[in-house]
């Protein structure tokens, strides 16, 4: 049963290799029912995988082959808090090493062009430090990453 409230993402054909990936790679996930085309339709085949429902740490979704027509934006990302530099490293790697993108601050792309925040909370502590100035250095430092170097926050955060 499709939970109250979802999110559905757009894929151009892969939703299912998505789920199956974002559930070996973040706790708390997992693939549920996989729906198939009653009918031929615009982006595929009678048969061929229409939607896919599945959790992403803890948040239903819905992932939906629709074709070509629309792609993902950054406009909508996961944003994911993790507690130190090994897990940082291990969805940061999982994400980008599996056909995905680098970014900016945290960010990247997965292969289906979905957009994912890899966010420390230690780097959300040192940008919301109660002294502006630390919270500054650390936020310039955070300006000059891909993936967050933990410690490179905490060392511009203590001057």
């Amino acid at each position: 049963m499709v939970s109250k409230n979802t999110i559905c993402l757009w894929y151009e054909g892969g939703a299912l290799d998505a789920a199956k990936f974002y559930a070996a790679t973040f706790a708390d996930s997992a693939v549920g029912a996989v729906f198939h085309a009653p009918s031929d339709y615009p982006a595929g085949k009678q048969g061929e995988v229409l939607t896919v429902q599945f959790t992403v740490l803890g948040i239903s979704c819905l992932g939906l082959n629709g074709g070509p027509a629309i792609k993902q934006s950054e406009a909508f990302s996961f944003q994911v808090a993790t507690d130190d530099q090994a897990e940082t490293d291990r969805l940061w790697s999982a994400i980008v090493n599996n056909g995905g993108q680098a970014s900016q601050c945290g960010w990247c792309k997965d292969k289906w062009g979905l957009s994912w925040q890899i966010t420390p909370r230690a780097l959300t502590d040192a940008i919301v430090d109660p002294d502006p100035t630390a919270a500054k250095r650390a936020f310039l430092a955070m300006m000059q990453m891909q993936k967050i170097d933990i410690a490179a926050i905490e060392a511009a955060r203590r001057g």
